[in-house]
């Protein structure tokens, strides 16, 4: 089975390749986004049409409710089902297509399984947490030689979780439950663009969420489940959440700062998949939607990966 990354910042037109890619080529689409993996999450997510859904096989799209929560995890087990259906159907090669390169790291590093929660306990522990004056001083006050950043919320978020879930430290906890190995070879492609051209359809995009509706999504959203849902994390989804706040003061100021933040995290996406995949540093020109710059972690291009897919 092969097992094609291609990887990229938000709105660098990885979405539009990959359907590109699945419909000359007859291969299926993984979605590794930590949106779209959401129903009714449609505008803030930029998630495939319904006719692009219809024209290639799509998994890990519309997959949890809005209150579920979404990981590494999930998304190997997703991962592992796109597979086992691809196969089933004759066919030798998936498309993994997606931002969240942290996922796909950590599949591919292997997991370990995280505690069993439901809902309620999730909550209850994301209360003890929060109450916390210090998360980090009581993390390392558990543990003291975790390997991560001190600025990595996430991170301590998730060794706070396991100690308040199972009453152990997070390093006897792995070693109780100890990662495993993904099985598939994964090739990593990175799509890259010139920096301003990436901000211009940022901008773009940014804009366009907004006609499409995105405020009223949004909306919808607080009334059904509330602000506490994983997604009102998102860019996009946390800007109109705090222009219901007040926090933001005008449509345009909406507008100009889901476009900035967007931007910025493509610029995060850009260092990890370079420091973690290795993927070049320099950036390649692009011309035209037709001519789209990719690098292999390899040497390779976008003509050598339609030719050898």
């Amino acid at each position: 089975m092969r097992l094609i990354a291609i990887l990229g910042g938000s709105g660098s037109g990885k979405s539009q390749l990959g359907l590109e890619l699945a419909q000359k080529h007859n291969c299926e689409i993984f979605s590794l986004d930590s949106l779209s993996i959401y129903q009714e999450i449609d505008i803030a997510s930029a998630k495939p049409t319904k006719e692009e859904l219809e024209s290639v096989a799509h998994y890990g799209i519309n997959i949890l409710s809005p209150t579920e929560h979404n990981n590494a995890i999930v998304f190997d087990t997703l991962l592992k089902e796109a597979i086992a259906s691809t196969q089933s159907k004759g066919k030798d090669t998936l498309l993994i297509i997606g931002g969240s390169s942290f996922y796909l790291k950590a599949i591919i590093d292997g997991l370990s399984p995280l505690p069993t929660l439901t809902n309620n306990q999730r909550e209850a522990i994301k209360e003890q947490i929060s109450s916390l004056k210090n998360p980090l001083e009581f993390l390392l006050s558990i543990e003291s030689n975790l390997p991560f950043s001190y600025q990595d919320s996430y991170r301590i978020h998730k060794y706070l979780e396991i100690y308040f879930s199972t009453n152990l430290a997070p390093s006897l906890y792995f070693k109780q439950n100890p990662k495993t190995p993904f099985a598939y070879p994964i090739e990593k492609y990175a799509l890259v663009l010139d920096r301003e051209v990436l901000r211009e359809r940022i901008r773009l995009r940014s804009e366009k969420m907004y006609e499409f509706g995105i405020l009223d999504e949004a909306q919808r959203l607080l009334q059904k489940y509330g602000d506490r849902i994983q997604p009102f994390g998102s860019i996009g989804l946390k800007e109109c959440k705090e222009y219901f706040e007040g926090k933001i003061k005008s449509q345009e100021e909406l507008i100009s700062l889901i476009s900035t933040h967007t931007a910025q995290l493509a610029k995060r996406q850009s260092t990890f998949n370079r420091t973690q995949f290795g993927i070049p540093k320099e950036i390649g020109s692009w011309i035209s939607p037709r001519e789209y710059a990719i690098k292999h972690i390899i040497q390779g291009d976008y003509a050598s990966l339609l030719r050898s897919i």
